[in-house]
């Protein structure tokens, strides 16, 4: 399996610390590949929100453009 590093923002790291802690994953390895294929499932069903409000494109969630929900 190809290895690939990523950098996320802590409040992430923090979230995948701990969903592995409440024992919803086995390692952080296991949960970041389950959600990362969770999201790819997710965008592939959805695809691009092509409706969306100008200027909105690079906010996340809650304004905040490091933030991600899968």
């Amino acid at each position: 399996m190809p290895k690939v590093e990523i950098t996320v923002p802590e409040h992430l790291e923090m979230q995948i610390a701990q969903l592995v802690e409440q024992g919803e994953f086995v390692n952080r390895e296991e949960a970041v590949e389950e959600l990362l294929s969770t999201g790819l499932k997710a965008y592939k069903t959805s695809g691009p929100m092509e409706d969306e409000e100008p200027g909105l494109e690079n906010e996340g969630m809650m304004g905040h453009e490091d933030e991600y929900v899968f």
